[in-house]
C-alpha cells in the first residue's frame, strides 16, 4: 500500500478530503455523497434509508458536525486508521470520529467510519 510509505502529514492530506465529505454528505443527508468514497464492502453494507435513519438521529440529540482534530493515526499492513476528536453544534461533548482507509483498485477509499 503506498500510502503507508508517506509521512503522517502527506496520509492527513490524502485522507481528510475523503473525511470531510463523508461529513457533509452525513449533515446533508445525502447518500451519493456520503458514500462516494467508500468501499465496496462497506457500500453494500449501507442503503439510503438506513444513512436517513442514522442521521436524523444522531442530529436530534447532537446537532451537526462541526469542527474536527486530528488525534492519531495508525499503519497496518493494509491500511491506515485515523482518529479525530469531533465536534457537533447542540452539545458541548467530544466524540470520536475514526476512519479505516484501505486502496481498492487503485483508489484510496474508506472502508470503517464511525463517530461515538
Amino acid at each position: 500500500m503506498e500510502l503507508l510509505a508517506k509521512s503522517d502529514e502527506a496520509i492527513l492530506q490524502a485522507v481528510n478530503p475523503l473525511m470531510d465529505n463523508l461529513m457533509e454528505g452525513s449533515t446533508e443527508i445525502d447518500y451519493e455523497k456520503h458514500t462516494r468514497d467508500f468501499s465496496s464492502r462497506i457500500k453494500s453494507q449501507m442503503s439510503p434509508s438506513m444513512l436517513e435513519e442514522i442521521c436524523k438521529d444522531y442530529q436530534s440529540r447532537w446537532g451537526i458536525f462541526q469542527k474536527r482534530e486530528f488525534v492519531a493515526l495508525f499503519r497496518r499492513e493494509t491500511s491506515v486508521a485515523v482518529i479525530w476528536k469531533q465536534y457537533c453544534s447542540k452539545t458541548p461533548d467530544e466524540y470520536v470520529a475514526e476512519a479505516v482507509f484501505i486502496e481498492e483498485n487503485g483508489r484510496l477509499v474508506i472502508d470503517h467510519a464511525f463517530v461515538f
